[in-house]
């Protein structure tokens, strides 16, 4: 296997040592031509974006340089390289604020936000790719990935993800987490998110890199915790309190995202191992206790 990535938001030391890593940008084709040529790829699994939904509300020009220009190039540089499968890691953010959860692949696709726009865009792109060139995808909707394995967890230079910011502030890295908007409609006021393993989702991958799989699917749980049941759950898992302070809502934030994953489990044979949030997060509270600066670079 080989790694492409420009470390803007990954780290050299969580690329497995078994990998053969390239330091490069999507935007430098002649690199990346050479990456695919060298590693002999019959499969990409694309992973490379921008996922900032406030950032993408404020400055939506990167997301859609990033995630749909430079896809394009790494499209192209696809094609002309032979590969014969693409599995790309799209988002559930392509359907905005949905008509009824579980959220099910067949309904509306309705972003609200530029980050989800520009995820949406490139799944289209996909389906033109493989009707025209014969390029054979599968995008995987991501609901909340969250926890950790034995080795790799979460470590982004900026943290906007709420589990391991609830759980710095267990650490005592931070005074305190943020609950950003405290009035929709849910159960307690605050947003409701459907969380999947780290280990789940690679699983997926690899069930989508098999020959014949195609189309778009689901990966969560099914099950939706809001914001405030998350912080009562990582103060339990850690046994400490969290301060929480209440903020405004943040535009382009849907009040209930949860997932149907019943056509990933039928057509690809996914079998989630980590179904329930207290697991998911034990898992990241053992590797951010081990690892309290993250990755060494």
């Amino acid at each position: 296997m080989t790694v492409y990535d420009n470390l803007t938001e990954g780290h050299r030391s969580a690329v497995d040592k078994r990998s053969a890593f390239v330091h490069g940008d999507l935007s430098d084709d002649a690199r990346l031509a050479q990456a695919l040529q060298e590693a002999k790829a019959e499969t990409v699994l694309h992973f490379a974006a921008n996922a900032l939904v406030s950032e993408s509300m404020a400055n939506p020009g990167k997301y859609f340089r990033n995630n749909v220009a430079s896809g394009l190039r790494l499209l192209e540089a696809a094609v002309a390289a032979r590969v014969n499968k693409f599995v790309f890691s799209s988002t559930c953010a392509v359907y905005g604020v949905p008509d009824r959860v579980p959220i099910t692949e067949d309904l509306p696709l309705h972003p609200v936000n530029p980050y989800g726009e520009s995820k949406l865009m490139f799944e289209k792109m996909l389906q033109w790719y493989q009707r025209i060139h014969g390029l054979e995808f599968v995008a995987l909707r991501y609901f909340n990935a969250a926890g950790a394995s034995e080795r790799f967890g979460e470590h982004h230079r900026l943290e906007t993800h709420l589990i391991p910011n609830v759980l710095k502030v267990a650490l005592g890295q931070k005074p305190h987490c943020e609950i950003y908007g405290t009035d929709y409609p849910t159960s307690d006021g605050t947003c409701v998110r459907d969380y999947v393993h780290i280990v789940d989702l690679a699983q997926a991958h690899l069930l989508a890199m098999e020959p014949g799989k195609q189309g778009f699917y689901n990966l969560g749980n099914g099950e939706g915790y809001s914001v405030r049941q998350v912080i009562r759950t990582c103060e339990k898992v850690a046994d400490k309190p969290v301060k929480v302070i209440e903020r405004p809502r943040r535009d382009g934030d849907p009040p209930r995202l949860v997932a149907s994953a019943n056509k990933a489990m039928k057509e690809l044979g996914w079998k989630p191992k980590y179904p329930k949030l207290e697991a998911i997060v034990e898992s990241a509270w053992r590797w951010h206790h081990k690892h309290p600066n993250g990755y060494p670079d």
